[in-house]
């Protein structure tokens, strides 16, 4: 059974589309079951369980992700230019096939 009425679970999924840093969590830009039930505590006054909140967003058709983790000083153009330039030149050649051994005290018999 839901604790939450129809128009409360409408206003839960706004809440939720405007992100966690608009209630204060802006050190990164994530959704976690914790944060969504004390949001739910904080803005209806009810209580839920982390489980119980993936059980109430996975009704609401939310599912997790999980976010690509890149730097926010990242520079794409210049992780381009350097792939193009400067990883192939320090790119060594590969040897031809050679016989060989794995053990280190037996020589490869020509």
């Amino acid at each position: 059974m839901c604790k939450l009425s129809g128009a409360q679970l409408e206003d839960l999924q706004n809440a939720l589309g405007k992100g966690p840093a608009t209630y204060g969590w802006d050190e990164d830009q994530r959704w976690t079951l914790a944060r969504i039930a004390e949001l739910i505590r904080e803005r209806f006054g009810v209580s839920y369980t982390v489980s119980g909140v993936c059980y109430l967003l996975h009704r609401l058709g939310w599912s997790w992700q999980a976010p690509t983790r890149r730097a926010v000083e990242r520079n794409e153009e210049a992780i381009a230019a350097w792939r193009d330039e400067d990883w192939l030149e320090g790119k060594a050649q590969r040897r031809a096939w050679t016989p060989g051994s794995a053990s280190r005290t037996r020589p490869v018999k020509a």
